[in-house]
């Protein structure tokens, strides 16, 4: 896992008032489309090393996709 992978799922822990602030950090603050975002906290999941990093964020994020 990259320290750019280990950045995301420390993004993806952090919360936000509401969702359009959500978005406009993802673009701000990562550069990405919120799409791209997703597609890559999503492709983490299955990661061992992700779910070392962030046990609680990657098993919440696995119930929420239903894996």
């Amino acid at each position: 896992m990259t320290d750019d992978d280990r950045a995301l799922l420390d993004f993806a822990s952090r919360t936000f008032r509401d969702r359009g602030a959500h978005a406009e950090a993802v673009r701000t603050e990562l550069g990405l489309s919120v799409t791209r975002y997703w597609q890559r906290v999503a492709s983490l999941l299955d990661d061992p090393e992700a779910l070392a990093h962030a046990p609680t964020l990657v098993n919440r994020l696995r119930r929420l996709a239903g894996r």
